[in-house]
């Protein structure tokens, strides 16, 4: 497929990006050359390959969760300026 500076044009305004003439011509160039390589892949036979969602067969990676001693209220709060209620008392933002 032929990438005209008209459809980079086109894809910039999408984007909301603002190309310099000057990038235009490479910027035709560099879609021109990822279309070709997505038509290599549309070449490729995968009517026996199943459909993954990750390159690595994970399936879960993290770690079960399990419940675990905090400190204490009082402790945390003796570090603030100002408790009040068991909070930290902030100035106020809002009025």
């Amino acid at each position: 497929m032929k990438i005209t500076e008209e459809m980079v044009d086109y894809i910039s305004r999408l984007s909301r990006l603002r190309l310099p003439d000057g990038e235009k011509a490479a910027m035709t160039a560099q879609l021109e050359g990822i279309v070709a390589y997505m038509d290599v892949l549309d070449g490729l036979d995968t009517a026996g390959t199943e459909p993954m969602s990750h390159v690595f067969p994970l399936k879960n990676v993290t770690r079960p969760d399990e419940t675990a001693p905090s400190q204490a209220r009082e402790e945390l709060l003796a570090n603030g300026p100002a408790v009040k209620d068991g909070a930290f008392l902030v100035p106020r933002t809002v009025e």
